[in-house]
């Protein structure tokens, strides 16, 4: 597979979570451990343009796959989910942040305009009770989409 455009062969059993791969085989700790069963969305990486719960995929499903963490989002800058999350000051205790910026990122690149409906899709959790923030950081990244800004990309090549 391919993580933050870098090839990698991971020497771990074919049944290990994505997850654990990248924060104790590769040092990618961005990605955040949270429940371990999928419902907290902590964990979320981007593989191969979608937003997928890392802690719910085996190493071995993802031969020849495109990986992108949030280390590797936006290549040494930052993302417009990022800058948005930082100009509402959306972080709180920091576990949920990564997974919500990565499925955000991806989320606004299929709907550059999404609904409420769409953001409540989405399988993430933030237990600090930081919401309304983050509904104004994806209103302020979509509208940074509108304009001018850097599109929304996943990583660099």
């Amino acid at each position: 597979m391919t993580v933050n455009g870098e090839p990698i062969r991971y020497r771990l059993d074919k049944d290990t979570p994505l997850l654990w791969a990248l924060r104790d085989a590769s040092n990618l700790t961005g990605t955040k451990y949270g429940c371990d069963s999928g419902d907290c969305g902590s964990c979320t990486v981007i593989v191969d343009g979608h937003a997928t719960l890392s802690c719910q995929v085996a190493i071995a499903a993802l031969e020849g796959a495109d990986v992108v963490t949030i280390e590797g989002l936006a290549g040494g800058r930052l993302h417009p989910v990022q800058r948005a999350w930082e100009a509402e000051q959306v972080t709180q205790c920091g576990r949920c942040d990564p997974g919500f910026i990565m499925a955000l990122s991806a989320l606004l690149r299929s709907t550059p305009s999404p609904s409420l409906a769409d953001l409540d899709a989405l399988p993430h959790l933030c237990r600090c009770g930081a919401g309304p923030r983050i509904l104004k950081a994806v209103a302020r990244a979509v509208a940074e989409g509108r304009t001018n800004a850097p599109p929304i990309a996943l990583a660099p090549r």
